[in-house]
């Protein structure tokens, strides 16, 4: 419930809350859930919500992809090196890009966008002034 609190200061608390009550057992995963435990909340303190905000606040598909591409290298035993490795990753992440389908709330990544474009721009900077700038 921690993740999935609506009112971001609250989720960070109780985030806060749950890396102290981790951090006897786990210290080395509590102190990367305190690294990164303000980028957890972008999503909803950007104010995305629905299906779109379901799919951005998990990593199903990323460890899908990493999964099938790791069943593409499983079976190399002798790796010559690092550049070899590229090439066998990025074969089996192609691979793993046939079973990629579009996000459950894609329709909705015109607000994702307007969100990060007011986090992102000064008041008053807009669009025609970047062209005036840039001619």
């Amino acid at each position: 419930m921690t993740f999935a609190q609506p009112d971001v200061a609250k989720g960070l608390e109780a985030a806060r809350r749950l890396a102290a009550e981790l951090e006897a057992e786990h210290p080395d995963e509590t102190g990367s859930l305190r690294k990164g435990v303000v980028d957890m909340f972008t999503v909803r303190r950007l104010a995305v919500g629905g299906a779109l905000a379901r799919t951005l606040t998990n990593t199903n598909c990323i460890e899908s992809m990493i999964s099938i591409a790791r069943r593409s290298t499983g079976r190399v035993t002798r790796w010559k090196d690092g550049s070899m490795k590229k090439r066998w990753i990025a074969a089996g992440i192609l691979e793993a890009e046939r079973s990629f389908r579009r996000d459950r709330g894609h329709t909705d990544m015109k607000l994702l966008v307007a969100a990060l474009h007011r986090q992102t721009t000064p008041a008053g900077d807009t669009p025609a002034e970047h062209d005036q700038a840039a001619a």
